[in-house]
């Protein structure tokens, strides 16, 4: 196993007339640093996966949204739902690490060893480098007490959204005209992509698992410029178009749509929670397999006037 240098990266402060960019320059000759001050610096490291690099993948890095090393454990948030009250905000732990010669190993429970380059990019962002599968990841590092776990849930939507196996309407309001969307009861959203969506019109409060999804179609989430705690949820159905609403969540159970042709707000209740690689003691669902993070581009729209 060869020995790693951590990297540091020299700061450049440039202040132009509304903002102030960082830049950075790596040194030419770059020095040795205690790697575990490094990594035990923040609670919880937050995944980047849109910086993500290369054309291979570590398994459990594609999976969580935080990641925390502690007294040579490793935890991470693999879930959205529970976020920052599960482990103390922790989430799970999923295996070992060591900081041995400059080298981060990690000993996942399911996945076996793994050694990674670190490179610190600033006081607050690292680089993971796994050479032998040619990937990169970013980190970006909080306190427990500076991190918006409210806002992770808003960056990262559709993957709440596939974490029950059916959301169940709950709530129609007695505004709004009447339309197709009426009718329908259960949504849910695949694990596999974040583009499919499964709908049924069966009657509310029947057995999950004895829904018939009468309807298969895809979706699309969009940003809405000038706020960050709202988006747009498009829903298509072939047969009679786009539904479009304004999604907000209420709580890590439930959201809200407003559909916006008709004025009609919804409320869905998510039924059978999957939690991914949680400990095996609880009857909640499980997995450990058909989920991981991929590179989201979204749209972002501008808020239309209301009805």
């Amino acid at each position: 196993m060869r020995t790693l240098k951590l990297l540091f990266a020299t700061m450049i402060m440039t202040i132009a007339f509304t903002s102030c960019n960082v830049v950075i320059d790596d040194f030419n000759d770059p020095y040795y640093a205690n790697l575990e001050d490094v990594v035990t610096a923040y609670d919880l490291w937050y995944i980047d996966y849109n910086s993500t690099t290369g054309s291979g993948d570590v398994p459990f890095l594609s999976k969580a949204f935080t990641v925390s090393f502690i007294n040579g454990k490793m935890w991470v948030n693999n879930n959205l739902v529970g976020v920052g009250s599960s482990g103390n905000g922790y989430g799970i732990q999923i295996g070992y690490y060591d900081t041995f010669n400059g080298v981060l190993e990690i000993d996942h429970d399911f996945d076996g060893y793994y050694d990674f380059d670190v490179i610190q990019l600033s006081t607050d962002r690292l680089k993971l480098i796994d050479n032998y599968n040619n990937v990169s990841y970013y980190l970006e590092g909080y306190q427990r007490y500076n991190f918006d776990y409210d806002q992770l849930f808003y960056d990262n939507i559709e993957y709440f959204l596939q974490e029950y196996n059916a959301w169940e309407k709950t709530f129609t309001s007695q505004t709004g005209d009447l339309n197709e969307f009426d009718n329908e009861n259960y949504l849910s959203f695949t694990p596999e992509n974040i583009t499919t969506f499964y709908s049924s019109q069966d009657e509310v409060g029947i057995n999950i698992a004895n829904i018939l999804w009468d309807y298969v179609g895809s979706y699309s989430v969009a940003n809405v410029l000038g706020y960050d705690n709202l988006k747009i949820l498009t829903l298509d159905y072939d047969s009679w178009g786009n539904e479009e609403f304004e999604l907000t969540v209420l709580n890590d159970r439930k959201i809200s749509l407003y559909h916006i042709n008709s004025g009609t707000t919804y409320e869905f209740t998510g039924n059978e929670y999957i939690q991914y690689l949680k400990p095996s003691s609880s009857k909640q669902s499980e997995s450990n397999e058909g989920r991981k993070r991929t590179k989201v581009i979204r749209e972002t729209k501008i808020r239309r006037n209301l009805k």
